[in-house]
């Protein structure tokens, strides 16, 4: 059994977290978050490059000798809790979570010194809807090269390296210079998928796709729970001080008894999406119960996330529904994060097989 104390932050992760708040703060404000969705660039590459070199984030999970910083999943959840907080459109949960998970399963030590060091992108060519264990899709491998086509690959536009399943059961890093990588259309414009076609592309074999994809996908799935808490604290935040200020009939609109008991039952969500969220990244951080902390996070938190942003939404009234208000980015980000990795209802049933707890 955890120790209650196990979850609370640790001095380190909270000055963590005050350092990535700080330079979100001074990078990332929500008028050029819009302005980026609305261009043919959205991605924050200046903010990537401050996460990386600046602050050598990319690398948390890689050991020290491979050029990381030798961390943890904890400290992970603590920058994606931020990144959620300003909806930053940044490949960290794809490049420096999954990608890398993917390539600390094969042990391929040269591609993690250039993800860890933020000078290479990654991003693994599977679905960003594929749940942890579930089916994906992958390519042909024949004669030594690829060819196939693989959909809704999260941040691909922007990465330097694609890790691809073929179906001979290897894991290949393909340049992407060598895919042909095509823009969908995605709800979440701040996180862009797109179609990634190899016509004959050359691969370097890094090892089994099963057991690498299944690592990156539960990672992924673990740490976009705190991705989901900071973006739930942050309208359930911004929704309350907006609503202290916001007057009808000469009180607040806060002040209203309905609104009151609206508030109160999103705050107990967010709070117990933070405790579902910071146990899934303890046990991914210490390899005990991992599955089922990962199903449990998910089956939680996107809910919330949901519920946090619609409420937001709502409770904002007509300044919320405006384009200039970033409310839509929250609510976009938490919908399309509700699908990511598994559906919550994926994560039921996952959870129920884990616990022996089968439906009649």
């Amino acid at each position: 059994m955890k120790n209650e104390r196990d979850l609370l932050y640790s001095e380190e992760e909270e000055a963590l977290r005050a350092a990535v708040r700080d330079l979100l703060t001074d990078h990332c404000d929500a008028p050029g978050v819009i302005a980026r969705t609305e261009s043919d660039a959205p991605h924050h590459r200046a903010l990537w490059k401050a996460l990386t070199e600046g602050m050598g984030l990319a690398g948390l999970l890689v050991p020290e000798e491979l050029d990381g910083q030798g961390a943890t999943h904890r400290e992970a959840a603590v920058v994606l809790e931020e990144l959620g907080r300003a909806v930053a459109p940044v490949p960290y949960l794809t490049s420096a979570v999954v990608a890398t998970e993917a390539l600390l399963a094969c042990g391929a030590g040269e591609l993690l010194r250039g993800l860890a060091t933020g000078t290479t992108i990654g991003a693994l060519a599977v679905a960003l809807s594929v749940a942890p264990g579930a089916a994906y899709r992958v390519v042909r491998h024949e004669d030594g090269l690829l060819h196939g086509e693989l959909t809704g690959i999260a941040d691909a536009a922007l990465a330097d390296v694609l890790l691809v399943p073929a179906d001979d059961g290897g894991l290949y890093a393909v340049d992407a210079t060598a895919a042909t990588v095509t823009p969908q259309t995605s709800l979440d414009l701040t996180r862009p998928l797109a179609t990634v076609t190899l016509d004959g592309a050359r691969g370097r074999l890094l090892g089994d796709a099963e057991p690498a994809v299944r690592r990156a996908l539960r990672a992924g799935a673990g740490l976009l729970a705190s991705e989901q808490f900071g973006l739930a604290e942050w309208t359930l935040t911004e929704t309350v001080r907006y609503l202290r200020e916001r007057k009808q009939f000469n009180r607040p609109v806060g002040g209203f008894q309905a609104i009151k008991h609206r508030l109160a039952q999103l705050w107990l969500e967010v709070v117990n999406t933070r405790a579902a969220a910071r146990n899934a990244a303890d046990a991914l951080a210490k390899g005990e119960d991992a599955d089922v902390a990962v199903t449990v996070a998910q089956a939680y938190a996107a809910p919330v996330a949901v519920h946090a942003a619609e409420e937001a939404l709502q409770l904002h009234g007509g300044i919320g529904m405006t384009w200039e208000h970033p409310a839509h980015l929250y609510l976009k980000r938490a919908k399309a994060d509700s699908i990511a990795y598994g559906t919550p209802g994926a994560h039921r049933e996952a959870l129920a097989a884990l616990v022996d707890l089968r439906a009649p």
